[in-house]
């Protein structure tokens, strides 16, 4: 089974990909780990990605296409199948990826998008707050203190927030993610490859939705 998997940040990707892999024995494979699993291995992509990455620029996308086309074409992943996360993040890797599906005999099988309203995912992702004193953290759903205003840990008042979990930062990483997230969506619908999943329901039932989708590809 090749998958992709996709979602905006909170939409809980990770934890559906940890259970994927549980029951499905996928490859999971993000992009950060073909980034380092390359560089460690000093194949000439990785050298040449490295090379990028020391002087702080973006790796090109004909060099992330041939690390890729270089993992996906390693044993483990022609034994087992893959579950792709973090990569197309371009309509023009989504069409690259067809081809490199193809040259190493891994035609993708369906894609996953956990689909999460930009709203719900600004109050998931800009609750959390730090208490400034001994650094717990704590979210303002999820996990709040259990007094209110009281950390639990060292008993102060005083909290602040990372200027990443702010309500504007999130709402303009989501705006990001969307623009280049929306083409990718509609590509992969038109190849009647796209299975959404409503992720703002309880996570075990999100995953029981994603599970049906991967028994019948």
């Amino acid at each position: 089974m090749n998958i992709v998997l996709m979602g905006l940040p909170g939409a809980g990707k990770g934890t559906q990909a940890e259970k994927i892999v549980e029951d499905f024995n996928v490859i999971h494979i993000s992009t950060g780990d073909m980034f380092r699993q390359a560089m460690a291995d000093e194949t000439e992509v990785g050298l040449k990605a490295k090379g990028f990455m020391d002087k702080g620029e973006l790796v090109p996308d004909d060099v992330t296409e041939a690390i890729v086309e270089e993992r996906l074409a390693k044993d483990d992943v022609q034994k087992s199948g893959y579950m792709l996360d973090g990569f197309p993040r371009t309509i023009e890797q989504a069409n690259a990826l067809q081809t490199i599906a193809k040259n190493v005999n891994k035609p993708i099988d369906g894609v996953i998008l956990i689909d999460v309203k930009p709203e719900a995912l600004v109050e998931r992702l800009s609750g959390r707050y730090i208490c400034s004193n001994c650094g717990a953290t704590y979210h303002k759903i999820y996990n709040p203190t259990k007094v209110e205003g009281t950390c639990d840990v060292c008993g102060k008042h005083d909290f602040y927030q990372r200027d990443d979990d702010k309500p504007e930062t999130v709402k303009n990483r989501l705006k990001v993610n969307i623009e280049k997230n929306t083409p990718i969506i509609d590509f992969y619908s038109k190849l009647n490859l796209l299975h959404k999943i409503n992720g703002e329901q309880d996570i075990d039932v999100v995953y029981k939705e994603v599970k049906e989708v991967l028994q019948n590809l």
